[in-house]
């Protein structure tokens, strides 16, 4: 999709994009082998550790995303309110850290945590990597580019995707014994990420000239390939786990 003429529409853009994450996701090996049931609770329980600490720094992101936002309301408070979501909205025990934390933990009720709620399991390559690379595009980002990196190259498609996991999730091998709490995943693909896009498109959608289309759908394809690539790798750690 580097042809200009191809891109005419905003409309456009979130078509190829969702050709992007048909591929680069749904047809991923991750997801093909959790849909299937193929992974061992061993490694879930990596997964479901490893996620967490992605789930626990996307906060950060967003907060690099808002330093590279224009200086007017309209851009960052799309941002804001998105953040204020992974604080819970202010509600005691909403937090997103903390909703995480009951699929976590039905998992493996006895992963051990540090004195701050940390796994005592460090971060793998595969995580630290899709978070660096994520916060380290703001630092030269454009506004529009840091839009579409959060709107197109996460946003738009985080709801499918999570819901997707969901739905793996929901495998009998991983709920043979106990069930698995998958609430967080369940609100994040219902509720939370559609609302989220929304608040991202409302700007995106304004800028329609080809190079303009032509930069959202480059900037989304990068970052979403990124995430993408965070799977693959993932899939690789737990394929040496039992």
């Amino acid at each position: 999709m580097s042809d200009l003429s191809m891109l005419s529409t905003y409309t456009d853009v979130e078509d190829a994009m969702r050709g992007v994450v048909q591929e680069e996701f749904h047809q991923d090996v991750f997801f093909q082998t959790l849909q299937q049931g193929q992974y061992t609770m061993g490694q879930i329980r990596h997964f479901a550790i490893q996620y967490s600490y992605y789930s626990r720094h996307f906060p950060r992101v967003l907060g690099a995303a808002i330093s590279a936002m224009a200086p007017l309301d309209t851009w960052w408070v799309p941002l804001a309110d998105n953040l204020w979501d992974e604080a819970g909205r202010g509600v005691s025990g909403k937090a997103h850290e903390r909703l995480y934390k009951t699929f976590l933990f039905s998992v493996d009720p006895s992963i051990p945590e540090d004195a701050l709620g940390l796994p005592v399991e460090p971060m793998s390559p595969a995580v630290d990597k899709a978070i660096r690379s994520f916060i380290q595009f703001f630092y030269e980002a454009t506004p529009l580019q840091a839009m579409a990196a959060v709107g197109l190259g996460s946003e738009m498609f985080a709801g499918d995707v999570m819901g997707t996991i969901a739905q793996g999730l929901r495998h009998p091998a991983y709920n043979c014994q106990t069930p698995l709490n998958l609430t967080f995943w369940d609100v994040h693909a219902d509720e939370h990420e559609p609302h989220h896009y929304q608040l991202c498109k409302d700007i995106l959608e304004q800028h329609t000239t080809p190079a303009e289309l032509q930069i959202m759908f480059d900037v989304g394809h990068k970052i979403a390939a990124s995430e993408a690539r965070m799977y693959r790798e993932l899939h690789a750690e737990m394929l040496t786990l039992l």
